[in-house]
């Protein structure tokens, strides 16, 4: 055999290999990780704009109430997903002052809650 052959059978079984695991990992990645947005911005924007009400990080700053869940609490509850927190976020409250986030800011925002689930 020339090294021709050998080299074509090699790129034959690397190829086959790339095929196999390329899904496997994908199914490995958790979902919060597939989720858009970028939680770190989204924390430096919860930091500023809602810690005056809830508290957004386990035990950071911020006055959480019953009427102002903390985002953590938020994050556990089983109704909660990204649909739920966008939808509740582009609706206006009567307790909750209508920031008008941008889409990419409700993206990093949501990724952030959703980062603090457990598990």
């Amino acid at each position: 055999m020339t090294a021709y052959g050998i080299l074509g059978a090699d790129i034959g079984r690397c190829c086959h290999a790339i095929a196999v695991l390329i899904p496997m990992i994908g199914a490995a990645v958790p979902a919060a990780a597939q989720a858009p947005g970028d939680a770190e911005a989204g924390r430096r924007l919860a930091e500023t704009w809602c810690a005056s009400c809830h508290m957004v990080a386990p035990g950071g700053r911020g006055p959480a109430t019953d009427a102002t869940p903390d985002f953590a609490a938020v994050a556990a509850m089983p109704s909660t997903t990204a649909m739920s927190l966008r939808v509740f976020l582009q609706t206006p409250h009567s307790q909750m002052p209508d920031l008008h986030l941008s889409r990419p800011q409700t993206d990093d925002l949501i990724s952030y809650i959703l980062s603090l689930r457990g598990g």
